[in-house]
């Protein structure tokens, strides 16, 4: 009985990486899908620099993660790992 009202107070934390709320007793090696990179634009002619992807970029730039090449930003998680808390820090 005591165990239960322990799982009851425990805190949901929202993760930093993926930012979904999780538990520290829910949390596995596996419970977080993120990218470790950020979305970015690529001109077509300057194929060696990267930009972040903004607001303006023109509509013939190359969008797409740059840890695993994924075009759509709304793109699951390429890494799994365990959640991250704000409060961790």
């Amino acid at each position: 009985m005591e165990k239960v009202k322990e799982i009851e107070k425990e805190k949901e934390k929202v993760c930093k990486k993926c930012n979904k709320s999780y538990t520290s007793s829910s949390n596995t090696s596996s419970s977080c899908r993120f990218h470790p990179s950020f979305f970015v634009c690529r001109r077509h002619d300057d194929q060696k620099r990267y930009y972040e992807l903004g607001p303006d970029d023109p509509p013939y730039a190359a969008k797409f993660y740059d840890c695993c090449g994924a075009e759509d930003p709304e793109a699951p998680g390429c890494t799994s790992n365990f959640h991250v808390s704000y409060d961790d820090d």
